[in-house]
C-alpha cells in the first residue's frame, strides 16, 4: 500500500484530493492533528480517527494530537482541573492504541489558546463570522440546544484558529467536523492564513444500530474489561446479510481489518469449521451471502477486538 493509499483508505470525504496527492509529492513530513475534546470515555468513535493518525503516521506525517481541555470547558463538561485530568487520561490511552510517543505531539488547549496573539486571531475570525454561520458550525448537540451559550459559538472559532496555530496541512476529523473544517478553509484565508486539506472518515453506527452517542451507553471504551468488550458485541445489532447501519461489520471494517489484516471465525466443524478471510471484502461478501452467521460474526469480532484493545487496559489498568 503506497502513501496515498494508506492515507485515504477507510476515509468519507477528503477536501481536496488534488491538494492531498500535491501535499505528499512535495513534502516529506507533512503536518496533521486531530483535536479531541477531554470530556470523557476514550471510545470506539475517537478510535477511528486514531486510527487514520496511525496510518498517516506510517505515510510519513507528523502527528499532533490536540488535547482540548479548553474547549472541553468552554463547552460545560467540567471544570479546567476536571478537563485537565480527563486530558491526561486521553493522551495515555491513544499511546496505548498505537500512537507512537516519539513521533506524536501531545498539545494541550491551555498550552497556547491563552496567549494573546491566539486570542486576538479568534476575534478576527468572530468579527468576519456571522451569528448563523456559527451557530451552524457548533457541534449537534450545542446548535439543537434551546439556549445555547456564547461560548458554544466560539468554540467553532477557536477551532479553526487552532489549525492555523498547530501549522497543520491536514485536518484530520470524523465526518461530523465538516462544517468547521469548512469554516476554516474559508476564513483563515480572509486572515492571511493557508486553507487546510481536509480529511474526514466516516461515523460508525452504535452497538445497537442508532446514531453512537456515551449517553446512550451503545458504544466501546478502549479501556473496558474484556468481559463487557465481549458481551457489548454478543448483544449488538447484527442483522443477518445486512451491512448498513449494521455496527459489527463496521467494527470489522474500520478496527480489527486495518490492524489485523486478516480474521480468522472459529467454527465447529458441523457449521463449516474455521475459516479466514483476508481482507474485509472477503468477509463481508460472506456475510451478505448468508455463508457466515450473525453470532459467528460477532464472536470473532469479539475476539479480535479484545485482542486489539488488551494494550489499553494493560496500560490503564
Amino acid at each position: 500500500m503506497d502513501r496515498l493509499e494508506l492515507v485515504i483508505r477507510n476515509t468519507e470525504e477528503i477536501v481536496t484530493l488534488d491538494e492531498l496527492k500535491a501535499l505528499l509529492e512535495t513534502k516529506e513530513h507533512p503536518r496533521c492533528y486531530v483535536g479531541y475534546e477531554t470530556s470523557g470515555k476514550v471510545h470506539l468513535g475517537h478510535m477511528l480517527t486514531a486510527n487514520k493518525l496511525i496510518d498517516m503516521q506510517q505515510a510519513g506525517f507528523d502527528v499532533v494530537v490536540l488535547l482540548a481541555d479548553l474547549h472541553a470547558y468552554l463547552n460545560e463538561k467540567g471544570s479546567l482541573e476536571e478537563v485537565r485530568e480527563i486530558a491526561d487520561y486521553n493522551r495515555d490511552c491513544f499511546m496505548a492504541l498505537g500512537l507512537d510517543p516519539e513521533k506524536t505531539e501531545f498539545i494541550y488547549g491551555t498550552d497556547y489558546q491563552l496567549q494573546a496573539e491566539y486570542v486576538i486571531k479568534v476575534l478576527q475570525m468572530a468579527r468576519n463570522t456571522t451569528l448563523n454561520r456559527a451557530r451552524r458550525s457548533m457541534d449537534e448537540v450545542s446548535r439543537n440546544a434551546e439556549n445555547p451559550m456564547v461560548s458554544q459559538m466560539i468554540y467553532p472559532l477557536m477551532q479553526a484558529v487552532d489549525i492555523a496555530d498547530l501549522r497543520v496541512d491536514v485536518a484530520v476529523g470524523g465526518i461530523d467536523q465538516r462544517k468547521i473544517h469548512m469554516l476554516a478553509r474559508e476564513e483563515l484565508p480572509r486572515l492571511g492564513l493557508p486553507a487546510p486539506i481536509c480529511l474526514h472518515t466516516p461515523l460508525i453506527p452504535g452497538l445497537d444500530g442508532q446514531k453512537m452517542s456515551s449517553s446512550k451507553g451503545n458504544n466501546i471504551a478502549v479501556d473496558e474489561p474484556a468481559e463487557d468488550v465481549e458481551k457489548k458485541i454478543m448483544y449488538a445489532f447484527c442483522p443477518a446479510r445486512v451491512v448498513e447501519d449494521n455496527p459489527v461489520m463496521a467494527i470489522m471494517k474500520y478496527h480489527i481489518f486495518p490492524r489485523l489484516g486478516e480474521v480468522t471465525v472459529k467454527r465447529p466443524a458441523k457449521f463449516g469449521g474455521d475459516v479466514s478471510f483476508a481482507s474485509y471484502q472477503d468477509i463481508e461478501a460472506a456475510f451478505v451471502s448468508g455463508a457466515l452467521h450473525p453470532m459467528d460474526l460477532k464472536k470473532s469480532a469479539a475476539q479480535s477486538m479484545i485482542q486489539i484493545l488488551s494494550p489499553v487496559r494493560e496500560k490503564m489498568g
